[in-house]
């Protein structure tokens, strides 16, 4: 239980710990100026993990598991998909504008792939580099994995799985794991089923974990359906992916 302890307590604790040790980043996407934020531990040519956050922007389980990453020896880059000015204030304005990235989806393939430029300018070894992501971050990180972005893997934890039936399966060059919570009720059997034969299709290498007892955002301590014995779990599974993909 120590992981869940740690990151429960940075979650208690004032912004100080994560304004101390993360470093902003500004970045643009055209006009459109973007705020990442990078570990102190950047420029030392180390493998590199990008975090895509939840549906309501950099959130503090993005930046606890940016935090709890560059103890394990990796430079993590929170990105920023919405940009400056655009950040919801509430779950209505959260699931419109995470809406339009999932429909939009190559707008929202652009902001991780330059987010994933940043993580590299900021010392990053571009031959080790992994992408994580919680929620609407998750459904990213299979986002990344259908464009064939540079990466080694990705991680979907408690992601959306599906995709518009029109789209057509393509090959999957990244590694993928998926951390799925069992009773997750945004995520259908179809999207489910249908994912693991896209996953096939694509000739990828992937696995998915299904956590007991466990609703759909059961890794947040701020969340009533966080679980924190199934949430060091998956951060464990998270850590032996990586160390096997990138060390």
């Amino acid at each position: 239980m120590i992981h869940s302890l740690l990151l429960a307590g940075l979650f208690m604790a004032s912004g100080t710990v994560f304004s101390q040790n993360l470093k902003k980043v500004s970045y643009k996407d055209g006009a459109q100026k973007l705020n990442g934020l990078v570990t102190s531990n950047a420029e030392k040519k180390l493998p590199g993990v990008l975090i895509l956050p939840a549906w309501m922007g950099i959130d503090d389980e993005a930046k606890a598991a940016a935090l709890g990453l560059e103890k394990q020896g990796y430079i993590a880059f929170i990105a920023d998909i919405y940009g400056e000015g655009n950040i919801p204030t509430d779950y209505a304005s959260a699931g419109k504008t995470a809406g339009y990235y999932k429909q939009n989806f190559e707008s929202y393939q652009k902001r991780i792939s330059l987010a994933l430029d940043e993580l590299k300018k900021s010392g990053a070894n571009p031959a080790k580099i992994a992408i994580i992501g919680y929620c609407f971050g998750g459904s990213g990180a299979l986002e990344a994995a259908r464009a064939n972005m540079p990466v080694v893997g990705v991680v979907s934890i408690h992601g959306g799985l599906g995709k518009d039936k029109a789209r057509e399966n393509g090959p999957l060059s990244a590694k993928i794991l998926v951390e799925h919570p069992a009773d997750d009720e945004s995520v259908t059997a179809e999207d489910y089923s249908n994912l693991v034969k896209e996953m096939n299709a694509g000739n990828a290498d992937w696995q998915i974990i299904t956590y007991s007892h466990s609703k759909h955002t059961f890794t947040n301590p701020k969340s009533p359906d966080y679980n924190a014995l199934m949430a060091k779990r998956a951060w464990d599974h998270t850590l032996m992916f990586l160390k096997e993909i990138l060390k």
